[in-house]
């Protein structure tokens, strides 16, 4: 799948500026789960309905769930442009966000997204002036690292992603990668001097970097893994995203060593950083509860001992008509066909009623 969701940007973060006020800073767990040894479960925060007490109730629920939540956020190209200081409701929203895992007891995983998560052969919000940019150009450079750099300064975080399923987008703009890949290794010596514990990654999407198509058709002769290794040395933990429903009509076909090639290609630690299954049919895809169960028992016994964290999509299955309207809010309406492949990937229903695979999950991170 070329164009995975990625919903929290535009539901978690979209009330809490309203609510900063209300919050203290309260400092991050200790111990920290990164600290412990084992996997880090977690998701993203994205609530069922778009509104201030669903994105409260998802946070308490994750908790309940997982250890951590993964805040992916669209770089603020006018706020970063000309400097990492200065205020910035991104970053307010972003600390909004923090404080509201750290008051559940939850660690943060940071991503900086320069792409639509919607549409990943374009960037997200650029300004007019901007409109045709690419990774060459300086005043696109320079957003990106300053805002990386100013998570990594606010937050020193355990874990810090500098794009996401960045080989979709060297699929469609092989011209443009290296232009990135120069991007991401200055921005990670500049990152390392700053906060020297952070670890450094980008996500990469597996279904498409064992070469299926957009339609789920045949594998290819051979993994990209070129995609991956163009980023060595600077890369701290591998981290994949996968949707394989994309791939497959049902989870109990997903091969048995589908992931496992991952364990002897790098010595590193892996992450899996988002994904899901479906557990209703959305017609071309295939889903039913036993499909998310078979998913997460496939990546938990072929690369779950090497995991430092595992995070699902979406605890709860979300509310279309309310997430129908943001998107037209934002200009993309034409997207929402995209969106609904995901409405079913959560482990439990909108109304927090949990299905199968939620025990499952709970096992694996007991």
């Amino acid at each position: 799948m070329k164009s995975p969701l990625r919903l929290a940007c535009c539901a978690a973060g979209l009330f809490l500026s309203a609510i900063g006020c209300l919050l203290t800073a309260p400092a991050p767990p200790s111990p920290s789960v990164f600290d412990s040894g084992r996997t880090a479960y977690g998701f993203f925060p994205t609530p069922p309905d778009v509104n201030i007490l669903s994105v409260l109730a998802t946070f308490h629920a994750i908790a309940q769930h997982g250890d951590a939540v993964l805040l992916q956020q669209p770089v603020p190209w006018d706020d970063f442009r000309n400097g990492i200081e200065g205020k910035s409701k991104a970053m307010e929203d972003i600390h909004n966000q923090g404080n509201l895992a750290w008051l559940n007891g939850l660690d943060a995983i940071f991503v900086v997204d320069p792409l639509n998560g919607l549409d990943r052969r374009q960037f997200a919000g650029l300004p007019p002036d901007l409109k045709g940019a690419d990774f060459s150009h300086a005043a696109v450079r320079a957003a990106f690292q300053n805002f990386a750099l100013r998570i990594a300064q606010d937050f020193h975080p355990r874990y810090l992603g500098l794009a996401s399923e960045i080989n979709t987008y060297a699929d469609s703009f092989p011209d443009d990668f290296p232009n990135f890949l120069s991007l991401y290794r200055e921005t990670y010596v500049k990152i390392k001097a700053e906060s020297p514990d952070t670890k450094v990654f980008v996500t990469f999407q597996w279904e498409d970097l064992n070469n299926y198509d957009v339609t789920g058709a045949g594998r290819g002769a051979s993994i990209k893994w070129e995609e991956i290794e163009a980023f060595e040395p600077d890369l701290d933990l591998w981290a994949i995203s996968s949707y394989p429903f994309a791939a497959f009509s049902s989870a109990a076909d997903i091969p048995n060593n589908y992931y496992s090639p991952l364990l002897a290609r790098t010595k590193k630690p892996l992450a899996v950083a988002e994904g899901g299954f479906g557990s209703v049919d959305i017609p071309p895809a295939h889903g039913t509860p036993q499909d998310q169960v078979a998913y997460l028992n496939a990546i938990h016994d072929q690369i779950g001992p090497r995991l430092a964290f595992w995070i699902y999509l979406v605890l709860d299955d979300f509310n279309m008509d309310s997430y129908q309207q943001v998107l037209q809010s934002q200009g993309q309406g034409d997207k929402v066909g995209t969106l609904r492949f995901f409405s079913t990937l959560g482990l439990r229903d909108r109304n927090g009623t949990p299905k199968p695979a939620l025990a499952v999950w709970d096992s694996f991170r007991r």
